[in-house]
């Protein structure tokens, strides 16, 4: 590549695609080079005239990541480095593409036109498709399929292959298909034993025929239009070469989140850029903030960046401009805990501030009254309430907020998702109790009559709708007729006929049966847990975890009536957006936001880390959720707080919980550590937390202490403070849902939320027998336990 004092690109002919106007190449007096690199760190002017051969930028939080790559950008423009049109300039947000276009032009001085090639991994593999489409079987005006349709031809692709798609489902195949589409694995490229994931081995035929399937449609879905460009470059090495001559220049961002498809894509088209050999290459991204292994992101790709790119330059940005000294102690001594990372140190000029305070409390409410108190009082001092988030490592965390906020009519906002009680699943399961509870429920009977599927379709829930109008009775009363008639025909007639026979058992059980027990045997006979197990989309499990949150908020209450009583008055309390709300979100939806207050509650082991991510994926697993409470530490600029329990409710059994291991990785010189009562403990930093938590209880004043936890505490003080009843009362004999079997072997060991720990002794339909090791033999559905291997 020539200097930049001597390169002048040719300009492309008038009709060659992204070609510039005057505009699009200002002269160097649009803006002087002092104004757009005037105010950059010397690390991050660095990053910006470092433009040839490859360039890893290790940016950690806060350190200007945007503003250095998007001056870099305006600077082999303003330099006249290269036309805009020869810039590939990658992000994984359409949001994040078009801030950095509008940087750039503001840096500019004036609009710059003509870069089709700033865009997203897939756009931008999309138009690269659509020039060689031929190249894969397609034609240019291929459609783009979205999820449902993907869906809906995977589920025709699986019934003409005679397999069951109740047991093997769509959803499910579509699943494991993206994952090998982002692992960068035709169908070709799968082994055997990937074929077994699906129907006992007919994965690799069932992507086969469906990809096949794609050609005759003209069609491609999402995962396609990374795996199709990755097929032409390695089989059409003169389509490659064009794209090496025409790309000067290679920039991405977020470097971290990258899977093995966008790896390969990129190394690929880094090969040879400009086509004289040399890497102008630059990826900037941040290895500690690499926190979405769950849905691909291969952290290795940043790590090994020097391998890939032999003589790669390295240049870390290191200094914060968001957070105080404290908070980047905190959290650069925790992460320090990784093994697998390029390191750095995040450092700031904001000397001192508030360290990161750490409290133990008595149990969730004990945990949602001190946040919400912090929080107003925090209001009181004329601050904003946009000022404050609670980040929570799963979203069945924030019911307790929630319900507080309502409570005290503090204004709030769920970001990524719905409320709690406003979410499909609760909803859902609402539906089914309000039918429990009234047959004249029309609304709640129309909702789940065919939730989960029961071959009941929109024909012949119009024919009940019309049956109860012309009889001016409610539908549940009209289906109850309507059975017995020719009106509803087939499936459709012998599944409403099982339906009310369910809701009739129902109804004679929950005479007599504890109602969080009746919650759960409906969910779990009618078929509506086991519908989420199937499903492999990766909100599902999200999904079964508020279902368990659900049954724990029954728990607060003695009946079901009063229970839904409560429902129905926080939802009409609730009010519609406001312009100051405190923010509630998970982890990872926080990533690349930042408030001056962060509350970050529930830091017990089990909870974060996740246990189900250190079973998935051991190490690495670890050393992700690590990242992710540097990534919750790190959003905060003036105050962070943390906070863990002594016990939580699981599944309405009290259950004692150990302290974050994060905790203890905290530095203490950052780190303020008390008890709910606010008595000053730093011996809580120790290995022997636990037990010093315990003794800072024990001293602690008992003066206005209402929570459940707290009365616990003075109840059993002298009798195992802090741990789970021995005893749990009573426990109900459900009978197994129709024509189902159990998915467990007498033998097995299975793992119970109240329970415990246990083997099956026998099994019928879904009704297990279990013996548990503390609690003895009881009798379960198998909904409600968990292989041990699993826990």
């Amino acid at each position: 590549m020539p200097s930049s004092d001597s390169f002048q690109p040719a300009p492309p002919p008038p009709s060659t695609a992204g070609s510039i106007s005057s505009r699009a190449m200002p002269t160097r007096t649009a803006v002087s080079e002092a104004d757009y690199l005037d105010g950059l760190n010397p690390e991050q002017r660095d990053a910006v005239l470092t433009t040839e051969g490859p360039l890893l930028v290790l940016a950690g939080a806060g350190t200007g990541k945007t503003r250095v790559l998007t001056t870099r950008l305006a600077h082999i423009i303003r330099s006249r480095l290269a036309y805009p049109s020869q810039i590939l300039s990658v992000t994984f947000t359409n949001k994040a593409a078009r801030e950095m276009r509008e940087r750039v032009a503001k840096l500019m001085g004036e609009q710059v036109e003509g870069m089709p090639w700033l865009g997203t991994f897939h756009s931008i593999a999309a138009k690269i498709l659509r020039i060689h489409a031929e190249l894969v079987g397609l034609k240019s005006s291929f459609t783009i399929l979205d999820t449902d349709d993907q869906i809906r031809l995977l589920k025709q692709v699986i019934q003409a292959a005679g397999i069951d798609d109740k047991r093997w489902t769509a959803r499910y195949m579509a699943s494991l298909i993206d994952g090998w589409k982002n692992k960068g694995l035709t169908p070709d490229k799968l082994t055997a034993n990937d074929g077994f994931a699906f129907a006992e081995g007919k994965g690799v035929q069932i992507y086969t025929t469906y990809q096949n399937r794609l050609k005759v449609l003209n069609a491609a879905d999402f995962g396609d239009l990374l795996l199709h460009n990755i097929t032409i470059f390695q089989k059409h090495p003169d389509v490659l070469a064009k794209y090496h001559n025409k790309f000067r220049y290679l920039l991405v961002d977020e470097y971290q989140d990258t899977n093995v498809a966008q790896y390969l894509w990129l190394r690929l088209l880094a090969q040879n850029t400009g086509g004289t050999g040399a890497h102008n290459v630059c990826c900037v991204g941040d290895d500690d903030q690499s926190i979405y292994g769950w849905r691909g992101a291969e952290v290795d790709n940043i790590l090994r960046f020097d391998q890939d790119f032999p003589g790669a330059k390295v240049i870390r940005l290191e200094r914060n401009y968001r957070s105080t000294e404290h908070i980047l102690g905190a959290a650069s001594g925790l992460i320090a805990a990784n093994k697998d990372r390029l390191g750095k140190t995040l450092w700031t000029e904001d000397m001192g501030g508030n360290k990161v305070a750490v409290t133990g409390v008595w149990d969730g409410p004990a945990e949602a009254r001190i946040i919400s108190g912090d929080i107003e009082n925090w209001k009181s001092k004329g601050r904003s309430y946009n000022d404050v988030a609670i980040l929570v490592r799963a979203s069945r965390q924030m019911r307790n907020f929630e319900e507080r906020f309502i409570q005290l009519g503090l204004p709030y906002r769920v970001i990524g998702g719905p409320r709690f009680f406003e979410r499909l699943e609760i909803r859902d399961a609402h539906a089914y109790l309000r039918v429990l509870r009234s047959d004249t429920d029309d609304l709640a009977f129309e909702r789940i009559v065919n939730t989960p599927k029961r071959g009941i379709g929109a024909t012949s829930v119009r024919k009940l709708q019309e049956a109860a109008r012309a009889m001016n009775v409610s539908i549940e009363a009209a289906t109850r007729t309507i059975v017995r008639t020719d009106e509803v025909r087939g499936k459709a007639r012998s599944a409403l006929r099982a339906f009310l026979l369910d809701i009739d058992r129902w109804r004679k059980e929950a005479e007599d049966a504890k109602h969080t027990e009746m919650a759960e045997r409906i969910l779990d006979q009618s078929g509506y847990t086991q519908m989420w197990r199937d499903n492999k989309d990766a909100k599902s499990q999200g999904r079964l975890d508020n279902l368990k949150e659900l049954i724990n908020a029954m728990g607060e209450f003695d009946t079901l009536d009063a229970y839904m009583e409560h429902v129905s008055l926080v939802m009409d309390v609730e009010t519609g957006p406001q312009e100051d709300e405190i923010s509630l979100m998970t982890l990872h939806s926080a990533k690349g936001l930042e408030f001056p207050l962060v509350f970050l509650p529930g830091w017990e082991e089990g909870t974060f880390p996740s246990q189900r991510s250190l079973d998935e994926s051991g190490m690495a697993g670890l050393e992700e959720e690590r990242r992710l409470a540097y990534v919750g530490i790190t959003r905060a600029r003036e105050m962070a707080k943390i906070y863990f329990a002594a016990n939580r409710q699981l599944y309405g059994s009290w259950q004692s919980s150990l302290p974050s291991r994060f905790i203890d990785e905290l530095p203490i010189q950052h780190v303020d550590v008390e008890s709910e009562a606010n008595q000053y403990n730093p011996s809580l930093i120790t290995s022997r937390l636990q037990e010093s938590f315990g003794r800072s209880f024990t001293a602690a004043q008992d003066s206005g202490r209402t929570s459940p936890g707290w009365q616990r505490y003075k109840n059993n003080k002298d009798n195992n403070f802090g741990r789970a009843p021995k005893d749990i009362e009573g426990h109900a004999v459900r009978r197994p849902a129709k024509g189902k079997t159990s998915n467990y072997a007498v033998g097995e060991r299975v793992f119970h939320n109240k329970f415990g720990y246990g083997a099956v002794k026998a099994a019928d339909g879904t009704k297990l027998t279990v013996e548990f090791e503390k609690a003895g033999e009881k009798m379960v559905l198998d909904g409600f336990v968990q292989r041990a291997s699993e826990v």
